[in-house]
């Protein structure tokens, strides 16, 4: 019986010796990354020809991972997490447009109308090569937003290559004050209106109900997303649910399959019951994007122009003791049809490019609504202006003359009725 017990001992220790073996390979494994990190971070306070500090280590090796992972995760600063929440909620100063890295590349993803960066004739797809002189290949993200953005009144210069262009171009840019007037609206022809959204921002979905409030006649309407960088994911559910009555918007997929979450319409009836015409370009981002994918899959909207830009990641934006915060890719956008937004945007229904009319081919190779076409626009003192039905009238006739994109949109919208109806 003793040699038994003794046998049975033998084989308990040799067993837990294993686990304790395999448990105690597993850990060294895990933290040898860490040890790794430990000794380069010494070897660089030590030997580096520079003083620098830990901390400065530490903060440029979490915005190198970060920076690795994919072009929208990113390392914030307590000043970038702060100049963040403004962009959506409150005024703040620079130029005016969204960018991105892609293979080194510091583009632009979509100039916000109105801003001195539209002004200045920035499109979608530039690449910027420098900013006051120095090159952008070994910036980050935030540095290039850094380095552009600034306060009002000062300027940057900027060195911008068009995509249909082969020789760089200097182009100075006064910062201003980024408007936050998200949503404007035009009466093309009578019960006929153009919606133009320029990105989603906290008031986006009032100010729409608030321009379609003054149009209770609606026969169309164009919904202009061109050139609309994105914003806030509420929003584009929101202003999604101002034409759908029920079903769902978008759903968002991270890697763990169970947490899957989807947004849906509210069951109440359609605030517009209207035919819609949706005009999306390669400026057309994030937001916009989920706003077309749900009612071009609901059938609700036809959907012309170009291939949107693509990007359907989610960032969640964590914060961080110290004030600062990390902003982290956690899952992509699906339209209704489970179709992936990402890199491959949305296809529009009717592709149609959009054509510059003969006498600004040169001078203005990308016509896109303004502030002075708009009805209710402020005057400019020095200017003349009216608001009589004439000009409204003048006004339209002007913006569809120098737009074929929109010129389609209107003739479409006013025969979607007679198209539904032979489907």
């Amino acid at each position: 019986m003793r040699k038994i017990y003794a046998l049975v001992l033998a084989v308990s220790l040799l067993g837990f010796s294993t686990l304790h073996g395999e448990t105690s390979a597993r850990n060294e494994s895990e933290y040898e990354p860490f040890r790794r990190f430990s000794q380069v971070m010494d070897l660089v306070e030590e030997y580096y020809v520079q003083d620098i500090s830990r901390g400065e280590l530490v903060d440029d090796a979490i915005t190198g991972m970060l920076q690795q992972l994919d072009p929208h995760s990113t390392y914030l600063t307590a000043e970038d997490f702060r100049e963040m929440q403004e962009s959506t909620s409150g005024e703040f100063t620079g130029i005016g447009i969204e960018i991105t890295m892609e293979n080194g590349r510091l583009l632009v993803v979509s100039p916000i109308e109105d801003t001195p960066a539209f002004k200045a004739g920035l499109r979608s797809g530039d690449i910027i090569l420098e900013i006051d002189g120095e090159p952008t290949q070994d910036l980050n993200l935030l540095d290039a937003v850094r380095r552009i953005r600034g306060p009002k009144g000062e300027p940057v210069v900027l060195t911008i290559l068009h995509a249909d262009s082969k020789k760089p171009e200097r182009v100075t840019i006064v910062r201003g004050v980024i408007p936050l007037i998200s949503v404007k609206s035009q009466e093309l022809e009578p019960g006929y209106l153009l919606v133009r959204v320029t990105r989603f921002n906290e008031n986006t979905t009032e100010e729409l109900e608030e321009a379609l409030a003054k149009h209770d006649d609606l026969k169309g309407m164009v919904l202009d997303l061109r050139n609309n960088p994105g914003g806030l994911l509420d929003q584009a559910v929101s202003v999604s649910d101002v034409f759908l009555d029920d079903g769902l918007i978008v759903y968002i997929q991270g890697r763990d399959p169970a947490n899957r979450k989807d947004f849906s319409a509210g069951n109440g009836g359609d605030d517009v019951t209207a035919p819609v015409v949706i005009l999306i370009n390669a400026g057309s981002a994030s937001a916009s994007e989920i706003v077309a994918g749900a009612l071009q899959d609901h059938d609700r909207a036809l959907v012309i122009g170009e291939p949107s830009f693509g990007k359907g990641s989610v960032q969640t934006v964590i914060p961080l003791p110290d004030g600062s915060g990390i902003k982290l890719t956690t899952a992509l956008y699906y339209t209704p049809g489970g179709r992936s937004i990402q890199a491959e945007g949305i296809e529009p229904d009717i592709a149609i490019p959009f054509q510059a009319p003969p006498e600004e081919a040169e001078d203005e190779p990308r016509f896109i609504l303004r502030e002075r076409n708009l009805t209710r626009h402020l005057e400019n003192e020095n200017g003349h202006g009216g608001t009589g039905q004439q000009d409204v009238d003048n006004k339209a006739a002007d913006m569809l003359a120098a737009d074929n994109q929109l010129r389609l949109a209107l003739e479409l919208v006013k025969e979607l009725p007679d198209i539904k109806r032979l489907k």
